[in-house]
């Protein structure tokens, strides 16, 4: 018994400790992930150029929407054309990493008007998502730091469930529901708001962090996909075309036409121009709306246009083996994307939760703190 209560100390002690100094990290990653939570609703409802009135008559081609966006952007990489569906504009997705840049020109699909020209590394929304991965900090810096935060939260987590764990039956009905009345104390209310909570929203904090860690850590990527059993590989490779003399016309329209024809219910259907003469023309088409872990991915030889095979994870959704589909959901688990509006409604209220927390235990400690010191 008396190693026990040891352990339990042990435990608390560092608890607390990693609490104290991960806390406040910990509460800015929940407070922008709350604010994040209904950004693409939001946007929909704010950027009419994101729409277009449906019209009897078929898109322009690829190879027409690009031309028509380069004008914009002429010196940018293009990057994709993305097709949204008949009530929505097409994307001409401009994006660069060394060095870094992000645009979109919005056109309508059907007549090729530039609708907009969006810096996708300004606005408000892109300020609350740097604050969530890189916490506003230098993105190698602040990605480490968030991810370490992230990594002492699921170890909050999990030590926090074990003092939390009544010794016995008397103890349980104080540790499932509030037992507040008008003469309790704050510091008992301050108490109970941290432990009931934190066990309330125990497992949705768990996929919370691990999720997030597989971002923030490739070691921890690459642990979690070997443990549900991935064999495939974590690392994005554009398949190599075989270099001919002899290049196709407008390939980028023959594999968009293709892929409009194999998929013709998909919700959005993106080509990707090959970056150089040997890397091949990407594709991928996506059967939901919100969501992005059934998309299907295809590859294609630039100058034969023979279909390619690809070795990682982002490949055709039927060859998707039950840990590739857990990994490939990752995002839309994190958001709570997965279940749809009611999902992110859910992970913006847990996450609204999860912000209490450091503040909640906090507070525990500097009561106990102020009455050791007036002792």
């Amino acid at each position: 018994m008396k190693k026990k209560n040891n352990l339990k100390k042990a435990i608390g002690k560092i608890h607390l400790w990693l609490g104290l100094s991960s806390g406040i990290i910990v509460f800015i990653i929940a407070i922008t992930g709350c604010l994040y939570a209904f950004q693409e609703e939001i946007q929909n409802y704010t950027e009419e150029y994101r729409f277009v009135e449906k019209q009897n008559k078929p898109f322009l081609l690829p190879s027409q929407l690009e031309q028509i966006a380069r004008k914009e952007l002429p010196n940018k990489a293009l990057h994709a054309i993305k097709y949204n569906g008949n009530e929505k504009s097409a994307e001409a997705i401009f994006f660069h990493f060394e060095p870094t840049y992000y645009y979109i020109v919005y056109l309508n699909p059907y007549t090729g008007k530039v609708l907009q020209k969006v810096n996708m590394d300004e606005g408000f929304f892109e300020f609350i998502l740097d604050g969530h991965f890189y916490l506003w900090l230098p993105d190698q810096i602040g990605q480490t730091v968030c991810a370490t935060a992230t990594l002492i939260f699921l170890i909050l987590i999990i030590s926090g469930f074990y003092l939390w764990f009544p010794k016995n039956k008397n103890a349980v009905k104080q540790r499932f529901w509030f037992r507040w009345k008008d003469k309790t104390k704050w510091k008992r209310k301050n108490y109970d708001l941290h432990n009931i909570t934190g066990f309330y929203v125990l497992f949705i904090a768990l996929i919370f962090a691990t999720t997030g860690l597989v971002w923030g850590f490739q070691w921890f990527a690459n642990s979690y996909y070997k443990v549900l059993g991935g064999e495939k590989s974590l690392l994005y490779e554009d398949p190599i075309s075989i270099k001919n003399t002899v290049h196709p016309i407008k390939p980028l329209d023959k594999i968009w036409l293709q892929m409009q024809k194999e998929y013709p219910t998909a919700k959005s259907i993106e080509v990707h121009p090959p970056e150089n003469d040997s890397t091949s023309i990407a594709a991928n088409a996506n059967p939901e709306e919100g969501t992005f872990w059934k998309t299907e991915y295809r590859y294609f030889d630039q100058y034969s246009l023979k279909e390619l095979e690809v070795k990682h994870l982002y490949g055709k959704y039927k060859d998707a083996a039950i840990s590739d589909k857990l990994l490939r959901m990752n995002y839309d688990l994190h958001t709570g994307a997965v279940f749809g509006l009611t999902g992110k409604i859910f992970a913006f209220l847990i996450s609204l939760l999860i912000a209490t927390l450091p503040i909640s235990g906090f507070y525990i400690w500097w009561g106990r703190n102020r009455k050791e010191k007036s002792k």
